[in-house]
């Protein structure tokens, strides 16, 4: 008789503390994070946003929940993508890029949206003011319209007698307007003439750097879409190396691939002050009143492996200005 009660409480507190757990497991806060590349092609991004949630005291299992989604370059998957982190009911979206942002915003207007990055907010319809953005969203700004004309003069300085800049571009992408502008206000002040290349999808690549080529173009600026430069780094930084071009990128990341030169914020570190929001939002702040968050601080990155690849020689005026040098 007294195994049999033994046996009993046993199995009655066993119950009880699965139950338990469930409940536990179900208080946690849960974020869904959205982007649109293969998640093997941004794991630096997706390991910086973890190591924000753990700088700020969160433990991913444990004390939040992050339901991880990549539409795989497939765009038409997004809004599949977006019905499901809502039918999961989480607590906040956090979203990698413009296109991402869009999507998630026509399919909600009370679940709280973070921007992991985004070029233009304003000017992209998702804040009224980066002060007050107002709405149910907020994040990060990466202002990229706004360097587009540094990377050129940077350009100016790399090659001698520049006369002639190839501007690889998505004409649709949100933003890029705005960076033509910049481009060529850069181009007027220095006296370059600019060749305009359309680059909408992962297979005109090739053709761009074959354009620039027969066009007579003395390097290129890289303002094509991320979702079409980052899943093909390497076959970029082979292009420019084929054709002999030198290229700036906008990206650490392409640097890393083999291509030449990058200027931009670190992405890496914007995911990761991403969490930020993310831990902002879960104690209570509303979106519309946290403000958007400018870069302060802009990496140039240079690769002397892939200059000598191209017969380049970077001016020292230049490397002396470098945050990183691969040799």
């Amino acid at each position: 008789m007294n195994r049999h009660i033994v046996v009993l409480i046993c199995l009655l507190l066993t119950v009880f503390l699965l139950t338990v757990a469930e409940a536990q497991s179900a208080q946690i806060p849960r974020i869904g994070y959205l982007f649109i590349p293969p998640p093997s092609t941004v794991a630096h991004r997706t390991e910086a946003f973890r190591r924000g949630l753990s700088e700020l005291g969160y433990i991913e299992g444990k004390t939040i929940a992050v339901e991880w989604r990549s539409s795989e370059m497939n765009q038409k998957r997004l809004r599949a993508l977006v019905a499901e982190l809502l039918h999961l009911k989480v607590d906040a979206i956090v979203s990698g890029g413009a296109a991402v942002t869009r999507v998630v915003k026509e399919a909600t207007s009370t679940v709280p949206i973070i921007m992991a990055q985004d070029n233009d907010p304003v000017g992209n319809g998702f804040v009224a003011s980066l002060a007050r953005p107002g709405g149910n969203i907020t994040g990060l700004s990466t202002l990229t319209p706004e360097i587009r004309g540094k990377q050129l003069e940077l350009l100016s300085e790399i090659v001698p007698e520049i006369s002639r800049v190839a501007v690889f571009q998505t004409s649709t992408q949100p933003g890029n307007a705005q960076a033509v502008k910049e481009v060529e206000l850069a181009a007027r002040a220095s006296g370059v003439k600019l060749h305009y290349i359309d680059v909408i999808d992962t297979a005109g690549i090739d053709t761009a750097f074959r354009s620039a080529r027969s066009d007579r173009a003395d390097a290129v600026l890289m303002m094509a879409t991320g979702r079409i430069v980052i899943p093909k780094r390497r076959q970029i930084a082979e292009s420019a190396i084929k054709t002999r071009l030198p290229v700036i990128y906008e990206r650490i990341e392409n640097v890393e691939a083999g291509g030449l030169v990058s200027y931009g914020v670190n992405f890496a570190d914007l995911d990761r002050r991403a969490a930020y929001y993310v831990d902002r939002i879960l104690k209570g702040a509303k979106p519309g009143d946290l403000p958007v968050e400018q870069p302060t601080k802009f990496e140039l990155v240079i690769n002397l492996k892939a200059a000598k690849q191209i017969g380049l020689t970077i001016p020292q005026s230049v490397l002396f200005r470098a945050d990183r040098v691969i040799r």
